[in-house]
């Protein structure tokens, strides 16, 4: 298969970042086109600095290419520039790895973390000569397999995919491997159509074409059903369990270009069982399964010696709820101190945050702002969304950490969550104050910041908002224009405060495509064909060609773009996603919706009575936590190429 490098080069020069094209990063892989039997090109539907690092591509890339007769290569979003160039001079997308067509491959697999990238797939399917439509491929074609968050409801875009995969796709990319392999060594009897239907009737895959869609005269759906009797009605989720069995990525990319994170990273517990109702991720990954001490030690060490970095990303939804995080941080400290490796978390719960962790996390690298996410201002507000921090938590916190000498503290929210009136933003305000007035309090410095940071709230499929109405973002948008009077109010507090903030109308769409149902289809390919792109960037984010497009493609069908973002939903409604089990129980979804508008908060089940949310029974899993009483060893001896130094080691 030959590298299409030759007639890309040239045109390097012409674009911006060229860099991000060339392929060839630190630990990437190379085979032989001919060695192997199944081909995989994995993609992130977004440009090379934000794919490049996302943790999912990077483990399905390093578990496939183990694989003696399996290749993996990776392709990214090529910017408008590049794209117009390619079309000019009849180059086709390819990977970056070697620069293959992807339309070669026998697999395109998508990872999508938001739904803004569906635009971003067309403008890859089509530069690959890979029809559009589903339904136009043929045998030649890759199966376009979609995979991420964002593939949970998969029915707005299920005209242009084959087929998807929920859930974690360890197991599963290496079952859909061995299905293509077997098919392919049989001689590819039946088709397409038959790899296709031996992928569905596992239960684990779903494929759009062999599920009947139908409305009632109200607009909504009257029913799912298979249309072939080899296919189960429900499609259930992947759950990998012990990943301590799979230490990905073990050798991570590095990046050429700059990209969104210069770190190594390591996935130190999957998901979370906080039960904060806005939050897709944490409901669709239930139960949580924690990675041990010495895995996380192993895949620390491995990693920094593959990469070089010197920054390490302990990742999870709620990294300081894992059951031995004092110990691991502690290990890690000890075990890196003096060789500039510093360990950083994401945004971390008030009520799971201390000192002492945070001076792990600091002592060997550089001490950073703290990041909190209270989401909701008021206290009634976090009821509704079950984030129970309170404001005195919060303050305790805070004074703390500046009477240890940090200056600044980012806090995020959300705006347009349901229920919530204008004086719920506006306390938002009134917190970022007390924050100030309790940090100058506590350090005795004037200097301290806090930065507000707010998003627009979208409803998710499987989450208990998954019913709510969405807020219009001219309401959005005009309790963010009071929330920047009321922080500027008080000239002596509020220039100490920053304030970030997204508009409400990219919520809108995310909202329309997030629960949407196969009718966006045609209104996805309209905002395509008119030159939508990059639709989660704001400088090509069009909210008016969205508008126009939903408008001249879904009134004719009876529905329009208030009907699938600002309706509440009803009890008895058929939700496009219903017949794909992420394993939580609706009836309990909707007893949890019943509760946030009471104002009712959930406990945490991974210390409390099991509550009955559905997905360990349904899916024959459990949750996997510690504590395991075993601490983080010194190394030895020292790998080569380790960050740790004899020197290093020798004292420490």
């Amino acid at each position: 298969m030959e590298s299409v490098f030759d007639r890309l080069e040239p045109l390097l020069p012409r674009v911006s970042k060229p860099v991000q094209y060339v392929g060839g990063e630190l630990n990437s892989t190379a085979k032989d086109w001919d060695d192997t039997s199944v081909r995989w090109c994995l993609m992130y539907p977004d440009a090379y600095e934000v794919g490049l690092p996302n943790q999912g591509v990077m483990i399905l890339y390093e578990i496939l290419n183990e694989q003696p007769d399996v290749l993996a290569e990776r392709t990214y979003s090529v910017w408008p520039d590049l794209e117009a160039l390619m079309r000019e001079h009849g180059i086709p997308q390819f990977t970056v790895d070697n620069h293959r067509p992807v339309g070669a491959f026998d697999v395109l697999g998508v990872s999508f973390a938001t739904e803004l990238g569906y635009t971003n797939l067309l403008s890859a399917l089509d530069l690959a000569g890979i029809p559009l439509h589903a339904a136009d491929r043929t045998d030649e074609h890759p199966v376009v397999l979609a995979g991420g968050h964002a593939a949970f409801n998969p029915e707005p875009i299920a005209d242009f995919l084959d087929a998807a995969v929920l859930g974690d796709g360890e197991e599963a990319v290496l079952e859909v491997t061995e299905a293509i392999r077997k098919w392919k060594a049989e001689g590819e009897p039946g088709g397409r159509d038959e790899l296709l239907l031996r992928l569905a009737e596992s239960g684990g895959v779903y494929v759009p074409k062999f599920y009947d869609v139908s409305y009632g005269a109200d607009g909504a759906i009257e029913s799912v059903v298979p249309n072939d009797e080899r296919v189960p009605y429900r499609v259930f989720k992947r759950t990998t369990m012990e990943l301590d069995d799979w230490p990905y990525p073990k050798k991570p990319l590095v990046p050429l270009a700059e990209s969104v994170h210069e770190r190594m990273s390591v996935e130190i517990f999957r998901g979370c069982t906080r039960g904060c109702r806005f939050c897709q991720a944490g409901m669709i990954t239930r139960p949580v399964r924690e990675r041990s001490i010495e895995g996380i030690g192993e895949m620390v060490q491995r990693g920094l010696e593959a990469t070089g970095f010197e920054e390490v990303g302990l990742l999870s939804l709620s990294s300081a709820d894992h059951s031995e995080i004092a110990d691991i941080t502690k290990g890690l400290a000890d075990r890196y101190e003096g060789t500039g490796t510093g360990l950083s978390l994401p945004s971390t719960r008030v009520d799971a945050f201390n000192i002492d962790l945070a001076n792990e996390l600091s002592r060997n690298g550089r001490r950073s702002g703290l990041t909190f996410a209270p989401e909701g201002g008021s206290e009634r507000i976090r009821r509704v969304i079950n984030k129970m921090v309170s404001e005195k938590d919060l303050i305790r916190t805070v004074s703390a950490a500046f009477a240890n000498g940090w200056r600044q503290v980012k806090l995020y929210f959300m705006c347009g969550l349901p229920t919530e009136t204008d004086e719920d933003v506006l306390q938002i305000a009134e917190m970022a104050k007390e924050v100030i007035r309790a940090g100058r309090a506590a350090s005795g410095r004037k200097d301290i910041r806090c930065t507000i940071s707010i998003g627009g709230f979208v409803p998710k499929p499987h989450t208990p908002f998954q019913w709510a109405s969405q807020c219009d973002p001219d309401t959005v948008d005009e309790r963010l224009r009071k929330l920047r009077q009321a922080v500027n109010s008080d000239r002596g507090l509020g220039r100490n405060i920053g304030m970030r903030y997204h508009d409400g109308k990219p919520s809108l769409v995310e909202g329309l495509l997030s629960r949407g149902d196969r009718r966006l289809g045609r209104v996805i390919e309209r905002v395509w064909r008119e030159g939508g792109r990059f639709d989660g960037w704001n400088e090509h984010f069009s909210y008016q060609r969205w508008v126009d497009c939903a408008q001249a493609e879904l009134v004719p069908l009876g529905v329009d773009l208030d009907w699938f973002t600002t309706r509440e939903r009803h009890e008895g409604e058929v939700l496009p996603w219903d017949h794909l089990d992420s394993g939580l129980d609706k009836e309990w979804l909707w007893a949890d919706w019943q509760d946030a508008l009471e104002a009712r908060e959930q406990d945490d089940c991974r210390w409390t009575p099991c509550f009955d949310c559905g997905v360990c029974p349904t899916m024959g899993t459990d949750i996997e936590v510690g504590p395991s009483g075993r601490k983080l060893l010194p190394i030895s001896p020292v790998g080569q190429g380790s960050p740790v130094t004899n020197q290093a080691f020798s004292q420490g």
